[in-house]
Formats: structure tokens, C-alpha cells, sequence
């Protein structure tokens, strides 16, 4: 019984009879208000005193007008869209193609466990960091700024971070707008003279495939000097009888002298950086 005493104080402490007591609770001062929960807003609590612990209260109940259901269904919204953070990062930002090319360089140069893929992705996020900066910086000048000074609602805050992400993709895919062409028209919509004339929904998708082609070609383009010393070494030992000894054993010094010889990381890095400007 010794060794369960310290765990039954420590869920004493920290859950205290009071807290199931069925006892109708005051108002803590700073709390919600009545109109204040009817409009769905929330007021910045009074900090406590010193030596206080807060009482933290979560209730359920039913709504009672539509402004609290639209208030909820906001709210699991916007935790639909923080959860989903990530892939919106990787997929509307220079990360795809980056961290695609990258892990082609991984594998032509028959590398497997260098660098790892930690590495590439931290790589990927960096740089793309770097390309997006100034994207970034306009969404927080014209976007998050202004919405917490309470200049603009939440709608216009959106709008002012939809438009230079819009832009940034419109413009990788100026090259090549035929997946524009093929996602309005499997939407039936007409073909589109501007970037006015893209819905998001389409212009995403239609970037996404866009990325993917120029990093396939890339990384096509990477694969075949390296291809050429696999070819070279394969043909020298089977000229020599060697044919139990792994080719690629032989080869992946001599690709990692090239790829060091002409700083391969500085050109990639110089060359993926370009393809975004």
C-alpha cells in the first residue's frame, strides 16, 4: 500500500473532491458572459492571484440560437484547418518540388541511408523558406497584421493570404498551362484568360501536377551523367570477368568525386532556386 500512496495524493491534489462536487458554481470574474456566449466570443480572463490556481470549466450544452451552431462549426473549421497545416505548406509552396529533387539526387547517386530523409526535409523546408519569403512577408503585412490590430475581419484576412499564394502558383505555371486548361475543363468551366478566371480549388490541383512534371524532369536530367558512370563501370567489369562484383559498389565513388568535384549541392541548390524566380 506504501508504494500507491504518492500516486493517490498526487490525484488528490490534482483532482480535489470539490471539482465533482454537484454544486452550482458562481460566475468566476473574467469568465464568459450570457451575451458573450450567444455571440460566440470569448473575453480575456482577469489574471488570477498570486497563489491561486485557476478553475478551468468545460461544459456542453445544447445551443440555443443558430449563431452558437454557426460558432461551433467555425471553430471545428478552423481545428480542421490547423490539423491540415502541414500538407497545405507542402503542396501550395516550392517544398514539393524541392524535396522530389532532392530525393532524386539521393537515389542517383545510389546513396540509401545519406543524407537521411530528415535532413532532406529540413533542407526542403529551409530553402523553401527562403523562395516563399517574400510571399510570406506580403500575407503578414497585408493579411495577419491588419487582423490583429482589428483593421479587417477574418474574411478580408483571407482574402488579402489567398491572393499572393495565388499569384505564386499562377506564375510556376505559366510555363505549362495546360493542367489549368484540363481542370476547368473537367469542371466544365471556360477556359480561362486570367488568373481571375481560376477558382483556388482548381489552381491548386492544377499546381500540383504542374510541380510534379517539373521535378520528374529534373530529376530526369540529374539521373543520366550518373547513369553513364554505371554504364562505364558495368562494361569495365564484365570486360574483366568480374561479373559476382556489385557494379554499384564500384561506381559510387567515383559519382561522389564528380558530384563533389563540380559542387553539385551549390549548382542544385542555385539551379532550384532559379526555377522559381
Amino acid at each position: 500500500m506504501k508504494k500507491f500512496f504518492p500516486v493517490v495524493t498526487a490525484i488528490f491534489f490534482l483532482f480535489p473532491p470539490s471539482l465533482f462536487a454537484q454544486e452550482e458554481l458562481e460566475p468566476v470574474p473574467g469568465s464568459l458572459s450570457g451575451a458573450a456566449a450567444e455571440q460566440g466570443t470569448a473575453a480575456i480572463p482577469n489574471p488570477p492571484e498570486d497563489g491561486i490556481i485557476p478553475f478551468i470549466d468545460l461544459s456542453i450544452r445544447n445551443p440555443e440560437n443558430n449563431r452558437e451552431v454557426a460558432f461551433t462549426i467555425q471553430l471545428l473549421l478552423l481545428i480542421t484547418i490547423l490539423s491540415l497545416a502541414p500538407s497545405i505548406i507542402i503542396l501550395m509552396t516550392s517544398f514539393l518540388r524541392i524535396s522530389i529533387v532532392l530525393d532524386f539526387v539521393k537515389r542517383a547517386l545510389s546513396l540509401q541511408q545519406v543524407p537521411p530523409n530528415q535532413v532532406i526535409l529540413g533542407i526542403s523546408l529551409f530553402l523553401t523558406l527562403f523562395i516563399m519569403w517574400p510571399t510570406f512577408d506580403v500575407i503578414y503585412q497585408n493579411s495577419f497584421r491588419p487582423l490583429a490590430e482589428g483593421n479587417i475581419n477574418v474574411e478580408q484576412a483571407y482574402r488579402e493570404a489567398e491572393g499572393p499564394l495565388r499569384l505564386f502558383m499562377y506564375r510556376q505555371m505559366q510555363g505549362n498551362p495546360a493542367n489549368v486548361r484540363l481542370f476547368m475543363a473537367m469542371r466544365g468551366l471556360d477556359r480561362p484568360n486570367s488568373l481571375a478566371d481560376v477558382p483556388t480549388y482548381v489552381l491548386i490541383p492544377a499546381f500540383i501536377l504542374s510541380e510534379l512534371t517539373v521535378a520528374f524532369k529534373i530529376g530526369i536530367l540529374l539521373f543520366f551523367p550518373f547513369i553513364v558512370i554505371d554504364m562505364v563501370v558495368a562494361s569495365a567489369l564484365m570486360s574483366m570477368g568480374m561479373i559476382m562484383l556489385p557494379p554499384v559498389m564500384i561506381s559510387m565513388p567515383f559519382k561522389l568525386i564528380l558530384f563533389v568535384l563540380v559542387d553539385g549541392w551549390g549548382l542544385l541548390t542555385d539551379q532550384l532556386v532559379r526555377s522559381f524566380l
